[in-house]
């Protein structure tokens, strides 16, 4: 496998996005009145929001976006899965 293709799928000055991801995705989780469906679109809408503020408006910054916040959705569950026992 290429690292670098799999390095090139979110620029690296989103890496800071996807870490306020995580934490806006985390914080969102131990809201109350926050819907658990309603976070992977927030974190989503945040992170193209977050992106395009960086990057300016593009549909490949906008791309990116949606990437990040999938990463950081995705990095949470298997963090998450990974932890918990199956008692």
């Amino acid at each position: 496998m290429d690292w670098n293709i799999v390095q090139g799928l979110i620029e690296a000055r989103l890496l800071i996005v996807l870490a306020a991801c995580w934490v806006i995705g985390f914080t969102l989780k131990k809201t109350p009145k926050v819907p658990d469906w309603t976070i992977v679109y927030i974190v989503t809408v945040a992170a193209v929001l977050l992106s395009c503020g960086l990057l300016g408006w593009t549909v490949e910054t906008i791309i990116q976006g949606v990437i990040t916040g999938a990463c950081a959705v995705y990095g949470h569950q298997l963090v998450k899965q990974s932890t918990k026992g199956d008692a």
